[in-house]
Parts: C-alpha cells; sequence; structure tokens
C-alpha cells in the first residue's frame, strides 16, 4: 500500500499517530487515529520538518490563518497544518490560539504593523503581511492627520489599530502586477509572507489574493494548474523544483535563491536566462 503524500497528510509511523481522515488508507498497524483542533496562528509562525528549532523550515502560518491541530510532542512543539492548502509541519505551541471569530480583515498590503492607538507614534503592537488575517473590533473609525484609522482584535487578544490603507482593496489588475510589488523582497526557504518568501510562496500568495487557491510546493502547483504550451501573462513557468510568474510570453518574475531576492528575468536572455529556459518542464494555467 502506497503511503499518501506526508505534506498534505497526517500520519507518523514512528508513533503510529494519524489523522481521522486516514482511517482504512493505511497500513494494518495498530493506528492512533486524531481528530484536528481549528487553531490561528497568533503571529508569522514558521513550520519545520521536526520539533526542533534548528529543523529545516518547510513553511509558514501567517498572522491569524486558520489552522489544525493534529498532535503534540510534549516538549512545547504542535504538528498543525494550515487549513488552507492543507500543509503540515511543526511549530512552537505557544504561536496558536483559538479560532478567530467575527468580522475578519484580509491585509493587503506587501508588509505593515498593527499599533497600541489610532497614530503613527504609538507602539507597534503586531507585524503583518498580505494575507494575514485579523478582527474588526467594535468601535469607531478615528481620523488623525488625514489618516483613517480602524480598530481591530489581534489573534494574541490584543487590541490594536490598523491603517485604513493596509486592508484597502488590492490596486493591482491581475496576479502579475500583484508580484511585482514584491520586486527585491528577500528569498526565504519555506516563506510565505512579504517578509521573506519563497518561489512556490509567491505564486500562491499572488494567486490568493486574487481568490485563486493553488497548493504549496512547485510540484503541487505544476500538477494541479492546466498545461499550455504557449505561456501568457499570469501563466506559471515550472522548472526542477522551482516556480516562476509569466509577465509575457518570455519575462518572469519569482523568488529566487540564486540572487536571494525576488527578481526578473527573461527566459533565453543572458547565461541564467537561458539556464532557466533549458530547464523549463512546461507552463500552468489556472482555470476555474
Amino acid at each position: 500500500m502506497s503511503l499518501p503524500d506526508s505534506r498534505t497528510h497526517a500520519y507518523q509511523p514512528d508513533s503510529l499517530l494519524a489523522e481521522d481522515a486516514l482511517r482504512g488508507q493505511l497500513s494494518e498497524a495498530d493506528w492512533t487515529y486524531i481528530t484536528p483542533r481549528p487553531m490561528a496562528a497568533i503571529s508569522r509562525l514558521s513550520l519545520r520538518s521536526g520539533p526542533r528549532a534548528d529543523a529545516a523550515q518547510v513553511s509558514e502560518a501567517l498572522l491569524g490563518e486558520a489552522l489544525e491541530l493534529l498532535w503534540e510532542d510534549g516538549n512545547g512543539w504542535a504538528y498543525i497544518r494550515t487549513v488552507h492548502d492543507r500543509y503540515l509541519g511543526w511549530t512552537p505551541a505557544a504561536g496558536l490560539t483559538g479560532p478567530q471569530h467575527g468580522d475578519l480583515l484580509t491585509v493587503t498590503a506587501l508588509r505593515a504593523h498593527a499599533y497600541a492607538g489610532p497614530k503613527v507614534s504609538q507602539p507597534i503592537v503586531g507585524e503583518l503581511c498580505l494575507g494575514a488575517r485579523i478582527i474588526h473590533a467594535p468601535g469607531e473609525t478615528v481620523t488623525e492627520g488625514g489618516r483613517r484609522w480602524l480598530p481591530v482584535s489581534l489573534p494574541s487578544g490584543k487590541d490594536a489599530w490598523v491603517g485604513e490603507a493596509v486592508i484597502s482593496p488590492i490596486r493591482e489588475a491581475d496576479a502579475a502586477a500583484l508580484a511585482l510589488r514584491f520586486l527585491d523582497t528577500p528569498y526565504v526557504w519555506g516563506g510565505r509572507g512579504a517578509w521573506g518568501l519563497d518561489c512556490s510562496g509567491l505564486t500562491q500568495l499572488v494567486f490568493a489574493a486574487f481568490g485563486q487557491p493553488i497548493p504549496r510546493d512547485a510540484d503541487q502547483q505544476q500538477e494541479f494548474l492546466g498545461v499550455v504550451e504557449r505561456p501568457q501573462r499570469g501563466d506559471l513557468a515550472f522548472f526542477p523544483g522551482h516556480v516562476g510568474l509569466m509577465l509575457d510570453e518570455r519575462r518572469m518574475v519569482h523568488a529566487n535563491a540564486t540572487n536571494m531576492r525576488v527578481t526578473v528575468e527573461t527566459l533565453s536572455e543572458g547565461e541564467y536566462g537561458q539556464k532557466l529556459a533549458e530547464g523549463c518542464t512546461g507552463f500552468g494555467r489556472w482555470t476555474a
């Protein structure tokens, strides 16, 4: 019996723990099946390959994102899933809180902060980025210095304020235009936020901003999207272990470890562009 993808299906052969959804799909061993518990991320959380601070980061959960808690190791680490893409990893249990309820707002600014009061000179009480979720708290909007401030509640339970621009509608017309706002953002293996991200973290984040959810990793994204022969703006280009977002038939924006940041390359142009063109394994397009 072949085992399910361990990136999205929770099971541990060494401890014989597995999620309820896998009943009947695993070997005949004496598994203990666990019902996941809904949670949320108190802050941007690193998901790691094991319950250790020095384990490789495999993904991130953004502040306020919905999570599922599978189990804990007894030493302060929790095995969790990010609900939007079902991706699994270990994170410190102290970074989890109960699910958020209320009028949820999605952060649309690439990077931003929540403040203790409705004024930019107030202490910063929270780090935000595109895709983070916060609750619109009761209270009136405050105008100060020509800026409108909204009262919010952070997943930690703190009361805070954010500038209205932080949750304003995205002004870009498509995912490709939004991806260009990330130019020079640092490359971070497993990163999903505008403070640092990897290739598939970038494509997943900008697609999600336009209501087009795709899986976490490049190979999963390639399998998920429809195959196209000739790329156009908004298509994804795939390479071994890598993905980029096409701006037109030849130009591509991508988070890459070659430049350690988000850059734009032209396929077949220059040494790096030629290397990319030769390694391209295909193109994918979102189909509703």
